[in-house]
């Protein structure tokens, strides 16, 4: 599958040396590599509606992550998936009288252009659900190898008792576990499981619905085999970052890691689990349930700089929880005017390139980091160029580290 249009992102003036951030799993700071190849799977969209406030702060965080991982001296290797058949897509479709592949094609555009608009930098490894159903196929059979699948009436689920990391990345207990996996797409209550918890690996053909012929016999597969097998292919068997938002703690990225560890012979699927905020609306989490949802489509048709919108999101700790307000892009929008006439003056104040580094560096601090350059156009404005600082060096250290054109 194609991502979107490459940016350009320009190298700074300094290469920054060290880097950490926040592990789901241990709940503390941990390092990340910065003198090689590293490699980070961010989960992606099941393309049945247009890309909210939700979605995008999540790839604009870890958009920030590979700007400074970059900045850092790291090469990037970035995965991202399209779960283009699922469950919420063809119930979309049947309740519309559409195609679900035509709801598919159509959302994945619109996010494509909705990541080009806020100059989110697109993954090496681009990859729908629908192309995978090999990788998919390969992976339920080493797990079968390592005797952790059973069929249900044609089903196929995954033994939970596999699971290392079980309850490890959402700190939730059993009975947590089993409440949120029905809100999550899970089947605890399905009769003849094993266990409660156990993962749909494969979803053997119903009527109306998506099926493929494989070895397995006819049918589609389950939400988390998709992203371990993707993983597994395009990033090996260990990844430095797994990515996506709060949400996904459970059951997805616990699942997903199970499924890749035991097919792999229990081998660490990541070595750092990042996980983003939720954005509320009115008081309640932007959700497509809720119908409380702010589009960046919408948002950009109207006329917002798309610049105002990553900025809006990049003022907000990317793991804080936060609710969106039209004030705040509207403060946005003026902040970034402001920038803007101090990156225009012929010459600035002291150059902050450093400390905005050692901000983002600890944890993705964009809070801080803003507030920096804050300080320093009030001070550039203000007639501080004594000591003839650059503005032109600041302008591209704001591109290079927070994607603000």
């Amino acid at each position: 599958m194609q991502a979107w249009s490459p940016v350009a992102v320009p190298a700074t003036s300094q290469q920054f040396t060290a880097l950490q951030v926040f592990d789901s799993v241990s709940q503390e700071l941990v390092p990340l590599d910065c003198d090689r190849e590293v490699t980070m799977y961010v989960c992606g969209i099941t393309p049945y509606d247009a890309t909210h406030m939700g979605h995008a702060a999540t790839y604009v965080a870890f958009d920030t992550l590979q700007r400074i991982w970059r900045a850092c001296g790291a090469t990037v290797n970035y995965t991202q998936n399209v779960t283009d058949v699922d469950d919420p897509l063809i119930e979309r479709a049947l309740a519309t009288g559409r195609k679900w592949q035509d709801i598919a094609e159509e959302q994945t555009d619109l996010f494509r252009s909705d990541m080009e608009a806020l100059r989110v930098i697109p993954p090496a490894n681009y990859i729908g659900a629908v192309e995978s159903i090999d990788l998919v196929v390969e992976r339920i059979n080493q797990l079968a190898q390592a005797q952790s699948v059973y069929d249900l009436d044609g089903d196929l689920y995954y033994d939970i008792s596999h699971a290392r990391l079980l309850g490890q990345i959402a700190h939730l207990s059993r009975d947590e576990m089993i409440a949120v996996f029905s809100q999550r797409g899970g089947d605890p209550t399905r009769e003849g499981k094993r266990d409660p918890l156990d993962a749909l690996l494969w979803r053997h053909e119903r009527p109306n619905d998506p099926s493929w012929e494989t070895e397995l016999g006819a049918g589609r597969p389950g939400w988390h085999i998709e992203c371990a097998a993707i993983a597994l292919k395009y990033l090996g068997n260990t990844i430095d970052v797994q990515g996506g938002g709060s949400d996904l703690k459970f059951p997805h990225h616990e699942m997903s890691a199970a499924h890749a560890e035991t097919a792999t012979g229990e081998q660490p699927f990541a070595k750092a689990f990042m996980h983003t905020g939720m954005v509320a609306l009115g008081g309640e989490k932007m959700s497509k349930s809720l119908g409380n949802l702010v589009f960046v489509s919408k948002l950009t048709a109207s006329g917002i700089d798309p610049m105002a919108i990553r900025l809006t999101i990049l003022n907000n700790h990317y793991r804080s929880e936060w609710e969106w307000f039209d004030s705040s892009l509207d403060t946005a929008i003026a902040r970034l005017d402001r920038w803007r006439s101090a990156l225009n003056q012929s010459s600035g104040a002291p150059d902050i390139t450093a400390e905005i580094g050692a901000a983002i560096t600890n944890d993705l601090d964009t809070p801080r980091a803003i507030g920096l350059i804050d300080e320093w156009v009030h001070a550039t404005l203000n007639g501080d160029t004594s000591t003839h600082g650059s503005p032109q060096s600041m302008a591209v250290t704001i591109d290079a580290l927070l994607g603000i054109a």
